[in-house]
């Protein structure tokens, strides 16, 4: 069961007190530009890169974006178990480090992460506490015009890409939250939302899993006070 749905007796308790947002939408989506835009505005979010073993792509800065290993040196992380999910795309690997992301959100930090849906689908079954989110584009043809414009890769393999845009929104059942971005500044106010509304969750702060967030006021000891009955003064 994810984080976001069942009951508060029937929700994951929350390993770390910092929340991990796991980003995904089919490649045109825009969701690298939307979390770049909600970073601007909370630098307190941190992101965690993926590493992988394909060549740094146009504008990709190594450390920042990606992560980018010799495989010689991807599989030496991923026995030694520094890696939360691992997969292969293609003639490519790519993997999620544990650190420094859960160090980060043991400290109370959050951290967003972007995967495709297998990564993401792994992750869920590691973090169940974590937060899915799904970018989608307005629509089909616009997801069209994004790749054309982007200019990366043949038009073989842009109709690759549009042909698993088609089938990842399949996955959208999987996710706590499927936003459009039809704006990026948009849909960057709108994972702020979600932010906000995950660590307001019941079951949450009553697993003391979710530290106030800037300009809250520490909870204290009013979580673990018993209740007083209702109409009693």
């Amino acid at each position: 069961m994810s984080a976001a749905a069942g009951p508060a007796g029937a929700s994951p308790r929350p390993r770390f007190p910092g929340l991990l947002f796991v980003l995904s939408g089919p490649s045109g989506a825009g969701k690298g530009s939307v979390r770049k835009a909600w970073l601007a505005r909370h630098p307190e979010v941190r992101f965690a890169p993926s590493v992988t073993t394909r060549a740094p792509r146009a504008g990709e800065r190594a450390g920042v974006d990606y992560v980018f290993l010799e495989e010689e040196a991807f599989e030496a992380r991923r026995r030694s178990g520094e890696l939360a999910e691992w997969a292969r795309v293609g003639d490519h690997a790519y993997g999620t480090p544990r650190q420094p992301m859960e160090e980060w959100l043991g400290r109370g930090v959050d951290v967003v992460v972007e995967k495709d849906v297998q990564g993401a689908m792994s992750l869920k079954a590691a973090y169940p506490e974590a937060v899915f989110v799904f970018i989608l584009p307005p629509s089909s043809r616009e997801l069209r015009r994004r790749m054309i414009l982007r200019g990366s890769g043949s038009p073989e393999r842009r109709e690759m890409r549009l042909a698993d845009a088609a089938r990842e929104p399949g996955y959208i059942g999987e996710y706590d939250y499927a936003l459009v971005n039809d704006e990026v500044e948009r849909a960057a106010e709108l994972l702020e939302v979600i932010r906000r509304a995950e660590h307001c969750r019941a079951w949450r702060r009553l697993a003391g899993g979710s530290p106030p967030l800037p300009g809250e006021e520490p909870a204290g000891e009013a979580l673990s006070a018993p209740l007083r009955p209702l109409g009693e003064e």
